[in-house]
């Protein structure tokens, strides 16, 4: 897909929770084709210690109010900086880039979007994606606690949603491979991303059930191009660069020890 460098428009910035903030962004002309799984590469303007731009999950698309969604986890300078964006601000953005998720091949198949923490932000656009095709999606949304589940509203609206909390507050009490609806019911493709160990796990179980699954690596990037090389992950096909070969990578071509 074709790249582009688009200052954005910021149409509004909301804070939902104490840690992340959802910034939608616009333009006049209408957004470039994006897909699920890809992300931007924005740069952050007055943050005297960020050098470098930062790489954010493509949330969600709305084609209906023409904005980019990017949910964004609020943790260093550079990302505390996006947070105080206003209404109106311009946000510098390199998109899409990377790889994307894999649409299912029929409205039949049963697809399980496994997501924790920031990490179920790509999750929404792809179920959106799903949805539109006749599908339902099943959700299956991980957090410490019920305060730290999010978007779940919207979610909602484009499959089952199942959720996990690791003290009981909300949902199972447990992780995501703990939910009891992965012994009632079987899913033909898994599609995971969050932190490396849960997805992990996710990798274990859909390998000991048979299952074809996808993660979406959240590997240190920099340039989201393949020349910095920050990115590298180790595969079946030697190093491969997670900003261009990736971020979506079938547990196949990994050489994690499950």
């Amino acid at each position: 897909m074709k790249k582009h460098i688009l200052d954005l428009t910021v149409s509004s910035v909301e804070a939902i929770h104490e840690k992340y903030v959802l910034i939608k962004l616009t333009q006049d002309e209408p957004l470039p084709a994006m897909m699920p799984g890809q992300f931007v590469e924005v740069r952050v303007d007055n943050s005297p210690t960020t050098f470098l731009r930062r790489p954010i999950s493509i949330n969600f698309v709305d084609e209906s109010t023409n904005e980019l969604w990017l949910l964004v986890a609020a943790i260093g300078a550079g990302t505390r900086r996006l947070a105080r964006l206003c209404k109106g601000d311009k946000l510098n953005c390199v998109l899409p880039l990377g790889n994307t998720f894999t649409m299912p091949v029929s409205n039949s198949q049963r697809i399980l979007l496994v997501g924790g923490g920031v990490g179920v932000a790509p999750l929404l656009y792809f179920g959106k994606r799903i949805s539109q095709m006749g599908a339902e999606p099943t959700f299956l949304l991980g957090a410490r606690s019920a305060k730290d589940l999010l978007l779940l509203d919207e979610f909602k609206k484009y499959g089952r949603v199942y959720v996990t909390t690791e003290d009981g507050s909300a949902g199972e009490k447990g992780f995501v491979t703990n939910h009891s609806i992965l012994q009632q019911e079987h899913f033909d493709q898994i599609s995971t991303c969050g932190p490396k160990p849960m997805m992990m796990a996710v990798a274990r179980y859909a390998r000991k059930a048979d299952i074809d699954c996808e993660v979406s690596l959240e590997n240190k990037m920099a340039c989201g191009l393949g020349a910095c090389l920050c990115c590298v992950e180790n595969t079946t096909e030697g190093n491969v660069c997670v900003c261009t070969e990736g971020p979506v990578l079938n547990i196949k071509k990994l050489l994690w020890q499950f």
